[in-house]
Parts: structure tokens; C-alpha cells; sequence
């Protein structure tokens, strides 16, 4: 017989996985606003960040049901939490795309400047571990998950090195300061979409394997220093 709790649930998991589709098209387009010097799709991004605004309350109102009317057992509790971690997550990416956009607007103002082939690198990379970890939560692949956790040091990687030629070409060419500087503001933008990525994988380890993994490799290392 189906439980009341499991159509809540049910609905929790529709609307972040909405929310996940609305994140990674805003992202993608937030990055093509920069990559084309589109101010009209920079525009929009700015209007879809609301569309996953909308989207949040939405889970909020859907947890707080749950929580409120439902009573959930201790693995349903679990899901509706992790759920409620990722949908912020989620909503997170909306803003940094939304400052991603911000950067574009200012680009395409500027004289037009060339990107270190890294930059695409790390765009298809932060990208690539939203996907997978959204792909993830939607099977429950906790294989999938641990790649996307694996994956985020790749990225912090990337993004040093942009950030490294950026402050290097500031030096050899100062007219170009102003497109360096959103240059490094979009690679820290895009590595936080990663972090969240990460979050997101490590919440549907909790959900399939009531395993707590956030900062295990830091919290490892910390036990084993002491």
C-alpha cells in the first residue's frame, strides 16, 4: 500500500530535478553569453535565475509538508533533508550563472580579448560535473556521485591556471585589465558551480548509502596528522 509520505517525496524529487534542468540550462547559457558575446542571452539569464527562485519555494513549501504533516521515518527523513540541501545548491548555481551573465554584459562593452584555451576547459568541466551529479541524484548512482566528488579537484586546478594568466596578462597588456579581472571572476564563479556539484553527489551518497561523506578527505587527514 503506498504511503501518503512516498507522493511527497515523489513531488520533492520532481521539482529539484526541475530545478536541476532550469540550473543546467541557465549555466550553459550564461557560459555562451560569454564565450559569444551575446548580450541578449546574458539578458535572459538574469530573468531565469527567478524561474529557479520560484522553483526553491516550491521545494521549501514541499519539505515543510512533509515534515509537518507527514511524519517521515528516519530514511525518509534523510531524503527530504538531502533533497532540501540540493535544491540549494541548485539555487546557488542560478546566481552564480546570474553573475556569470553579469560578467558578460561587461565583456561585451570591452574590446574584444582572447581566452586561454584552459577557460573552455574549465567551463566544459563544470559543467560536465552538474550534469553528472544531477544524473546521479536522478538514478541514485552512487558510483556516478563518487566520480562527480573525484572530479572537483580537476577543476580547482583549471581554475588556477585561469586565474594565473589572467594576473600574468594584466601585467603584459594593462588595457586588458578589465576583461582579466571578469575573466577571473567567471573561473571563480565556475568553480563554485563545481563545489556545488560536488554537494550535490556527496547528498545522494547520503540518501542511497546513509553515509555522510562531506570533507572526508580533509577530516581523514586531519586524524591522521594528529
Amino acid at each position: 500500500m503506498a504511503r501518503a509520505v512516498d507522493r511527497v517525496l515523489a513531488d520533492l524529487r520532481r521539482l529539484t530535478l526541475r530545478m536541476g534542468g532550469r540550473a543546467e540550462s541557465i549555466l550553459e547559457k550564461g557560459m555562451r553569453s560569454v564565450l559569444e558575446r551575446n548580450i541578449e542571452l546574458a539578458s535572459e539569464v538574469q530573468e531565469d535565475d527567478l524561474a529557479i527562485d520560484r522553483l526553491d519555494v516550491e521545494v521549501d513549501e514541499a519539505v515543510l509538508e512533509a515534515l509537518a504533516l507527514q511524519q517521515p521515518v528516519a530514511e525518509d527523513l534523510r531524503q527530504v533533508l538531502a533533497v532540501k540541501m540540493i535544491a540549494t545548491d541548485l539555487e546557488r548555481v542560478g546566481d552564480l550563472a546570474r553573475n556569470i551573465g553579469k560578467s558578460a554584459m561587461r565583456l561585451s562593452s570591452q574590446p574584444e580579448s582572447s581566452f586561454p584555451p584552459e577557460f573552455k576547459e574549465l567551463s566544459d568541466s563544470a559543467q560536465s560535473l552538474l550534469r553528472r551529479a544531477l544524473n546521479a541524484f536522478s538514478e541514485l548512482d552512487t558510483t556516478l556521485a563518487h566520480q562527480v566528488i573525484a572530479g572537483d579537484d580537476a577543476v580547482d586546478d583549471m581554475e588556477s591556471v585561469v586565474i594565473r594568466k589572467s594576473v600574468e596578462k594584466i601585467g603584459l597588456h594593462p588595457e586588458d585589465a578589465g576583461s582579466c579581472v571578469d575573466l577571473i571572476l567567471i573561473a571563480k564563479n565556475l568553480e563554485r558551480v563545481a563545489d556545488h556539484a560536488t554537494n550535490i553527489a556527496e547528498d545522494v551518497v547520503l540518501i542511497a548509502e546513509a553515509r555522510n561523506v562531506k570533507h572526508a578527505s580533509k577530516l581523514a587527514e586531519g586524524n591522521g596528522g594528529g
